[in-house]
């Protein structure tokens, strides 16, 4: 697939959004607290929570960056 040096640019600058930056810290410091903690259902929640951050994340503009965008089909 070849990619103009323009849609390179604006796909990268939108998976370095500022709000994909937040996410990101949110999430890597949730999944610090997971990996530190000897609980095993609050290390599950805090990746749980972690994962959603990023799910959000990464769908917040619609999944054009991201290959983690929900399956929404009626007809599944």
């Amino acid at each position: 697939m070849l990619i103009t040096a323009g849609a390179a640019a604006l796909m990268l600058t939108a998976c370095n959004s500022p709000q994909d930056k937040v996410a990101e810290k949110q999430a890597d410091a949730l999944e610090a607290q997971a990996a530190a903690t000897h609980n095993e259902a609050a290390e599950k929640q805090l990746n749980a929570q972690a994962d959603a951050i990023e799910q959000r994340a990464g769908n917040a503009d619609g999944g054009a960056t991201t290959a983690n965008t929900p399956d929404t089909s009626p007809s599944k």
